[in-house]
C-alpha cells in the first residue's frame, strides 16, 4: 500500500517493490493526481506494491473485480507513471510492477485547491480499510501457521493520544522516519525479516467546547 504523507516526513521505501519515492506536485501532477482519486486504482497500486509484479488477471481475483476492469485501470496507472512491465513469465500475458516504492507530497501543497483536498482524504481513508485487511491477513497467518509465534509479542495497534505542538509532531514524524530506515538497512539481509504493515496517524483534534461542539479557536 501507498505511503502518502508530506515528502519530508516519509519514512523511506518499503524493501521489495518499487523504487525510492514519487513526489507528486498539485500544480504539475494535476492529472495523474486525478487517475488516483479512484478507489480501485489506489488498491491494484498498492497490491503490486505489498505482493510484487502480477497480471491484471491475478489482481483482479484478489480484487474481486473483472480482469477487464483491472486490466484499464493499470493502463491507466500507466499512463501517468505509477505502473510499468514487468519482466513476463509467457508471452500470454502482460505483468505489471510498480515504478515507486512510495508516493509522496507536500499537505501544504495540496491545499492549495479542493480537488487535491478530496485526493489526500480519499487516500487517507483507503489506508485505513488496508488497515483493516492487513489486520486479517495477519491474524489468518498467525492462525494458520504461516508466522511463527515470535511475532506474537511485538505485533500490535495502539492509538495514543499525546498533546504536542506543530512542531513537535512535525519532529516526531523526522524521528520515526529516519528509525525506520535505519532498522530496514539494519534488517535486510536478515533471512528472519518479513514485510510489516507499519500504517501511523497524526491527526490533531480541536478541543471540544463544553456543549459537545467544536471550541472557537481551536488548534486543527
Amino acid at each position: 500500500m501507498d505511503t502518502e504523507t508530506d515528502p519530508e516526513k516519509d519514512p523511506g521505501p518499503a524493501p521489495g517493490n518499487g523504487e525510492g519515492q514519487r513526489v507528486l506536485d498539485p500544480e504539475h501532477d494535476a492529472a495523474a493526481l486525478k487517475a488516483l482519486t479512484h478507489p480501485l486504482r489506489i488498491r491494484l497500486l498498492g497490491m503490486l506494491r505489498q505482493d510484487g509484479p502480477a497480471t491484471a488477471s491475478e489482481l483482479a481475483v484478489r480484487a474481486g473485480e473483472s480482469s477487464a476492469s483491472t486490466s484499464y485501470h493499470l493502463r491507466v496507472l500507466a499512463k501517468h507513471g505509477f505502473v510499468a512491465d514487468a519482466e513476463h513469465r509467457d508471452g500470454r500475458e502482460r505483468r505489471w510492477k510498480p515504478v515507486h516504492a512510495v508516493t509522496s507530497w507536500s499537505n501544504r501543497a495540496m491545499e492549495a485547491s479542493a480537488g487535491t483536498r478530496e485526493y489526500v482524504c480519499v487516500t487517507r481513508r483507503a489506508q485505513l480499510d488496508h488497515l483493516a485487511a492487513s489486520l486479517g491477513r495477519h491474524e489468518a497467518d498467525l492462525a494458520e501457521g504461516r508466522l511463527g509465534p515470535e511475532w506474537v509479542e511485538p505485533s500490535g495497534i495502539t492509538d495514543l493520544l499525546p498533546r504536542l505542538t506543530p512542531e513537535s509532531l512535525s519532529e516526531l514524524w523526522d524521528v520515526l522516519g529516519d528509525k525506520v530506515r535505519e532498522l530496514t538497512a539494519r534488517d535486510a539481509d536478515d533471512e528472519r525479516a518479513v514485510q510489516v504493515v507499519l500504517l501511523a496517524a497524526g491527526l490533531p483534534l480541536a478541543p471540544r467546547a463544553a456543549d459537545g461542539g467544536e471550541a472557537p479557536g481551536g488548534g486543527g
